[in-house]
C-alpha cells in the first residue's frame, strides 16, 4: 500500500468527520500557546472544555492515522518552537481526557509526538534553578601575599588555586548570584565593577564574600609606608573581570533544581577562639542543590573561621583550607562546591595548634603547625562534616526566593581605616560626615535566611542575629559585600587588653551597635522565609 503525502490525500480519503474532528484537536493544541508563566490551571481548564470533542471512536481514526499523524507533528513542532519560556500545556494532558478506544498505534503516535511539550511542563512546575561557575584567579607571575594591615610578604610558591566560585539562584523574577573568593577582602568599589560586568542580574542581588584566606594579594591597596601601595592593580582588574565571567557562566548553566539545607554542630579539630578558645560559634550550615534524581548540584558551606594556617609569613600563595575544603566535597560527589565565611572575629581561627608544644602553659597558648598538609586535614575534616549534616535533610522541592537590600551608613572614627579610605588607589566612596556607606542584604531561600555583614564581626553578635532571624535556618555571610575591619559592641571596643588591635582595626565604637540595629529593622521589614518543620 503507497502512503500519499498529505498535500496529495485524495478528499475523499478522508471522511469528513474524522477530518473535522482531527482539526478541532489540533485547533486546541494551538490554543494552549497563549497560556503564560505556566499556569497549569489554565491548561487543565482548556482542556476540559474539549473533553467531550476529544472523544474519538476507534472507527473513526484507525483508517486514517497518517492524518492524525501529519497534523500533529506540524502542531506540536510549531507549539515548541513559539513558546517563549517552553510548552506550558502538555499534549499528554489531552491524552488525558480522552477515551482510550483508540488503536495502539494511534496512542503511541500521541506519545510520541507530544513528549517534548509533557517534559517541558514538568519543568515549568518547579521554577527554582541553579546553575555555578567558576575561575581561576592565582597570579601568574605570583605576587606578594597581605595578611592585612602592614607589609606583604613576598611569595616563593604555591598551594592549591585560588579560585573565584559563584552559584546562581533563580526562581520567577528573582534572580541571586553568590560569590566566594579566595581573598583575604574585596572591597565594594571593586565589586561594583564585577557587578558592571553582569546585566542579566540586578546589582543589589549580587553578593560577592571572601574566604578571608591570609595567603593571596592585597586587594584593599594598603598603604606601604613610602608613598605607595601594596596591591596591584593590573591583578583587581582581573580577579573583577573573572568573578563576573564565573557569574556568568552560572547564568548559562542554570538547570532545574531542588533545595537542601541542614544545620548542626562541626566535630573535630576545626576551628577555636584565639582569644578565648571555646568562645566561638560551633555551628555549620550547608547549602546543597540537588537535581530531579537528588544528585547534588552544589554545595556550600557556611562556618565562621579564618584560613591562616599557613598566615602570610609563610610566603605562599594559597586558598588555605578552603581548597582542600571544597576539592573534597567535589571528589565526594557534592556537585561544585563554595565556601562562605561567618561571624569569625575576635578571633576564630583555625585549629591548628601542636598540643604537644606549648608556648605559654600559663596563658594557653600552643605553637602552630603552618603546613599545607595541616591545611588538608582541617579542609577535609570540615567537608566530612558538610557532607554528614547535609545527608538527611529535608528536600524543599520549589523553594521560595527573597533577595532585599539596605544601604547602612557607618561613622569611621578609627584614624587608622581613614586612612585606608582615603588614601587608596582604588578611591574609596565616602560621605562629607567622615563616613562610608555599606550594603548589606537579607535572603530567603525556601526556609533558610542569610544575612550579609560587610566585615568581621564578633562571635558575640553573631550569636545575637542568628538569635533573632526568622528562619528554621539562618545564615551569617561575612566580609560579603565589603570588608571594612572588625565589628564589635561598643561594651567590647577598647575593653579588654586582647581586644586592642580588633578596635584599632574596626570603624569605631558604635559597628555593632548600628548594624546590630538596622539589619534587625531590615528583617523586620522583609519577608519571612517558609517554614517545612512542624
Amino acid at each position: 500500500m503507497v502512503i500519499h503525502s498529505p498535500q496529495k490525500v485524495p478528499q475523499d480519503a478522508r471522511p469528513s468527520r474524522s477530518q473535522n474532528r482531527v482539526q478541532r484537536l489540533a485547533n486546541t493544541f494551538d490554543s494552549q500557546r497563549s497560556v503564560r508563566g505556566g499556569n497549569q490551571d489554565h491548561c487543565q481548564q482548556a482542556c476540559l472544555k474539549q473533553r467531550n470533542r476529544l472523544e474519538f471512536s476507534l472507527s473513526d481514526f484507525a483508517p486514517h492515522s497518517y492524518s492524525l499523524s501529519f497534523l500533529l507533528r506540524k502542531r506540536s513542532m510549531n507549539y515548541v518552537e513559539h513558546s517563549e519560556t517552553g510548552p506550558k500545556a502538555p499534549f499528554a494532558l489531552i491524552l488525558a481526557y480522552c477515551r482510550f478506544r483508540w488503536t495502539v498505534p494511534v496512542c503511541l503516535l500521541l506519545l510520541s509526538h507530544c513528549t517534548a511539550a509533557f517534559v517541558g511542563s514538568i519543568a515549568a512546575a518547579n521554577d527554582f534553578q541553579v546553575g555555578t561557575g567558576r575561575r581561576v584567579i592565582t597570579p601568574n607571575p605570583l605576587l606578594p601575599v597581605s595578611g592585612g594591615l602592614g607589609p606583604t610578604a613576598p611569595a616563593r610558591e604555591k598551594q592549591g588555586e585560588l579560585m573565584a566560585r559563584a552559584v546562581v539562584f533563580q526562581s520567577q523574577e528573582t534572580t541571586i548570584a553568590i560569590v566566594s573568593l579566595d581573598l583575604l577582602g574585596f572591597p565594594s568599589v571593586l565589586g561594583d565593577r564585577v557587578r558592571g560586568r553582569v546585566p542579566r542580574i540586578p546589582a543589589k542581588n549580587i553578593l560577592i564574600g571572601s574566604t578571608h584566606t591570609h595567603s593571596a594579594p592585597d586587594c584593599y591597596g594598603f598603604a606601604d609606608g613610602r608613598g605607595g601601595h601594596t596591591g596591584d592593580l593590573k591583578y583587581m582588574d582581573l580577579v573583577a573581570v573573572k568573578a563576573a565571567e564565573a557569574i556568568n557562566e552560572a547564568l548559562d548553566q542554570l538547570k532545574p533544581a531542588k533545595l537542601k539545607v541542614a544545620t548542626d554542630e562541626a566535630k573535630g579539630k576545626i576551628a577555636y577562639n584565639y582569644y578565648a578558645p571555646d568562645l566561638y560559634d560551633r555551628r555549620m550550615s550547608v547549602i546543597q542543590a540537588v537535581d530531579a534524581a537528588d544528585k547534588p548540584l552544589m554545595t556550600l558551606v557556611n562556618y565562621a573561621i579564618h584560613p591562616e594556617v599557613l598566615g602570610s609569613g609563610q610566603g605562599i600563595v594559597s586558598p588555605d583550607l578552603i581548597g582542600p575544603l571544597c576539592d573534597r566535597i567535589e571528589e565526594q560527589g557534592g556537585g561544585a562546591a563554595l565556601f562562605m565565611n561567618g561571624a569569625q572575629g575576635g578571633m576564630i581561627t583555625a585549629d591548628n595548634r601542636d598540643l604537644s608544644r606549648p608556648k605559654d602553659a600559663l596563658r594557653g597558648v600552643w605553637h602552630d603547625d603552618r603546613t599545607w598538609k595541616e591545611c588538608v586535614r582541617i579542609g577535609h575534616t570540615m567537608a566530612d562534616e558538610a557532607l554528614r549534616i547535609i545527608h538527611d535533610a529535608p528536600v524543599q522541592a520549589n523553594p521560595a526566593v527573597f533577595c532585599g537590600a539596605v544601604e547602612i551608613k557607618f561613622p569611621v572614627d578609627s584614624p587608622l581605616l581613614w586612612a585606608v579610605v582615603i588614601s587608596s588607589p582604588l578611591k574609596y566612596p565616602y560621605n562629607a560626615d567622615h563616613s562610608i556607606t555599606a550594603r548589606v542584604n537579607v535572603v530567603n531561600l525556601g526556609n533558610t535566611q542569610i544575612l550579609t555583614i560587610p566585615g568581621e564581626a564578633l562571635p558575640n553578635i553573631g550569636f545575637y542575629l542568628k538569635r533573632k532571624m526568622h528562619g528554621e535556618h539562618n545564615l551569617l555571610f561575612g566580609l560579603t559585600n565589603d570588608a571594612f575591619g572588625y565589628i564589635l559592641t561598643k561594651v567590647d571596643f577598647h575593653s579588654f587588653t586582647r581586644y586592642d588591635y580588633v578596635s584599632r582595626t574596626s570603624l569605631g565604637e558604635m559597628t555593632g551597635e548600628i548594624l546590630i540595629e538596622r539589619s534587625l529593622e531590615f528583617i523586620e521589614q522583609s519577608p519571612k522565609p517558609v517554614r517545612i518543620t512542624p
